[in-house]
């Protein structure tokens, strides 16, 4: 007698626009305190990320300060338990739930809903 084995895999999808959702990836795919890159249909990026308590968030990779598409490589932490990104270029953190830039309150980046399917 054979068994047959099946895989369920989970996706990562996030929302470029009110109403459209976009597989970017197996959630497997993505390792706790580490960013991956996403290239969006309109051609902007988003920056994917997991915490190392296993949440999930986007936001948009472009650091605002540089215009460099870098957020993705930045350095995920958190401060007053608020989970950032640190931009690997000038070090600004950035809220990943809120994109509002944690050390200059007039610069934000855009925050994309996230889920699992």
């Amino acid at each position: 007698m054979t068994t047959l084995t099946t895989r369920t895999t989970t996706s990562l999808e996030l929302s470029p626009a009110p109403g459209s959702w976009l597989t970017v990836c197996e959630e497997s795919r993505l390792t706790p305190g580490r960013g991956a890159a996403v290239l969006l249909p309109d051609g902007r990026q988003a920056a994917v990320f997991r915490d190392r308590s296993g949440r999930l968030y986007a936001i948009d990779n472009r650091d605002p300060f540089t215009g460099a598409q870098v957020l993705s490589r930045g350095l995920v932490g958190s401060a007053g338990g608020r989970p950032f990104v640190a931009s690997p270029l000038l070090k600004q953190r950035f809220d990943l739930e809120t994109g509002r830039c944690l050390d200059d309150d007039e610069v934000a980046v855009t925050v994309f809903p996230v889920r699992l399917t």
